[in-house]
């Protein structure tokens, strides 16, 4: 049997992968070029290319990013929604059970 991800589990994972601004220039950068090796990415981005290793371990541990053997033993990076579809899915019903009392207290103050 399959078992569901815990929403706030994956949720926090994302959230900390996107905490750090060179992930998300990374994550940025596969959006805008596609896969890449880490040695694209640090032709485009003011980043070492062992620390766009270590940033791409990272998105890959959080389900953002999945390497794919390549030609020659390089590794290709590309994304995979799925994880920020869980965060938006956390997101949504957190906001959901905030909508009820923040309206309660904003009558209140009125």
């Amino acid at each position: 049997m399959d078992k569901q991800p815990d929403l706030e589990a994956v949720a926090q994972e994302v959230f900390a992968a996107l905490a750090d601004p060179s992930r998300r220039s990374i994550l940025a950068a596969l959006v805008a070029g596609g896969p890449a090796t880490a040695t694209d990415l640090a032709t485009q981005l003011p980043i070492t290319r062992q620390a766009i290793a270590k940033h791409l371990g990272l998105l890959v541990d959080a389900g953002l990013v999945v390497a794919e053997p390549g030609e020659r033993r390089r590794i290709r990076y590309r994304l995979d929604s799925a994880p920020m579809k869980v965060a938006q899915q956390f997101l949504a019903a957190m906001a959901r059970d905030w909508d009820g009392p923040l309206a309660a207290l904003q009558d209140r103050l009125k």
